[in-house]
């Protein structure tokens, strides 16, 4: 699945829209400090299973966002999560 995209692709994307996303790599914007862009390591329609499979995997610094189905949505206005 590893694939970089902007939060708007990810919104955009019939793909992820309605999922939670786990992003890797993120770039963060400079005033809301919320990713902006990541590459796309899973996803779930359920944020327990996601979480599960990031932590059997060992990647546990990915920021987990909702895909919202608004194209204009940004990821200030989604819940977020972060797997500790």
């Amino acid at each position: 699945m590893d694939r970089h995209m902007s939060w708007k692709e990810l919104c955009c994307s019939d793909l992820y829209r309605g999922l939670w996303v786990a992003l890797d790599n993120c770039r963060y914007d400079a005033k809301t400090k919320k990713p902006v862009a990541g590459v796309v390591v899973d996803a779930d329609e359920e944020l327990a299973e996601l979480a599960r499979r990031m932590r059997q995997n060992g990647r546990c610094s990915c920021a987990i966002l909702f895909c919202d189905e608004d194209p204009l949505a940004t990821p200030a206005a989604t819940p977020a999560a972060r797997i500790a």
